[in-house]
C-alpha cells in the first residue's frame, strides 16, 4: 500500500506535470495566435490605407474629370446658342429679302401705312365736321322756309347722296 500510495502520488505528479505542460502550451499556443492576429492586422490595415488612398485619387480624378466635362459642355452651350441665333437672324433676313421680292410689304411699311390711314381718317372726320358746319350757317336768307329745313336736316338731293355715301363707307359730300 505504501507502495500503492507512492505510485499514485508519483502519477498525480505526472498528471499534473502533464497538465501544466499542456496549459502552458495551450497559453503559449494563444499568444502566438494573439502575436499572428497583430502582425497580421497590422499588415491588413496597412493594406487598408494603401487601397483607401489609391480609391481616393480615383475619386479626385474622376472629380476633376467631371468638373471639365462640365465647363466645355457649358462654353459649348453657348457657343451654340450664340451659332441658333445667327441661324436665326440669317433665316429672318432671307425670308424677308424672299418676301420683298414677291412685293409684300414689310412690317414698317404696314405700320406706316396704318399710321397714314389713321391720319387721313381723322383728316376726312375733320373736314366732314367743318362742311356740315358750313352747310349749317349758310342757309339762304330767301330760301322758302321749307327749303331751310329740309337743307338743315340734309333731305334734300345733297343730302340723300351724302347719306349713300356715307353708308357705303365713303364721304361723297
Amino acid at each position: 500500500m505504501t507502495r500503492n500510495i507512492k505510485e499514485l502520488e508519483q502519477e498525480e505528479e505526472e498528471l499534473a506535470r502533464a497538465v501544466r505542460s499542456s496549459a502552458q502550451q495551450i497559453w503559449q499556443a494563444g499568444l502566438g495566435a494573439f502575436a499572428k492576429a497583430q502582425q497580421a492586422g497590422g499588415r491588413e490595415f496597412t493594406r487598408l490605407v494603401r487601397d483607401g488612398s489609391e480609391l481616393q485619387k480615383r475619386a479626385r480624378q474622376v472629380e476633376d474629370a467631371t468638373d471639365t466635362v462640365a465647363r466645355k459642355a457649358e462654353r459649348s452651350s453657348r457657343r451654340a446658342s450664340g451659332t441658333w441665333g445667327k441661324l436665326e437672324q440669317v433665316f429672318e433676313e432671307r425670308v424677308a429679302r424672299a418676301l420683298a421680292t414677291i412685293g409684300v410689304p414689310a412690317r414698317s411699311e404696314m405700320e406706316a401705312l396704318n399710321h397714314r390711314i389713321d391720319e387721313l381718317e381723322r383728316m376726312l372726320a375733320e373736314l366732314a365736321g367743318e362742311q356740315r358746319h358750313r352747310q349749317a350757317t349758310q342757309e339762304a336768307p330767301c330760301a322758302p322756309a321749307g327749303a331751310r329745313k329740309s337743307a338743315a336736316k340734309g333731305t334734300g338731293a345733297k343730302g340723300a347722296a351724302g347719306k349713300r355715301a356715307a353708308a357705303k363707307g365713303g364721304a361723297a359730300e
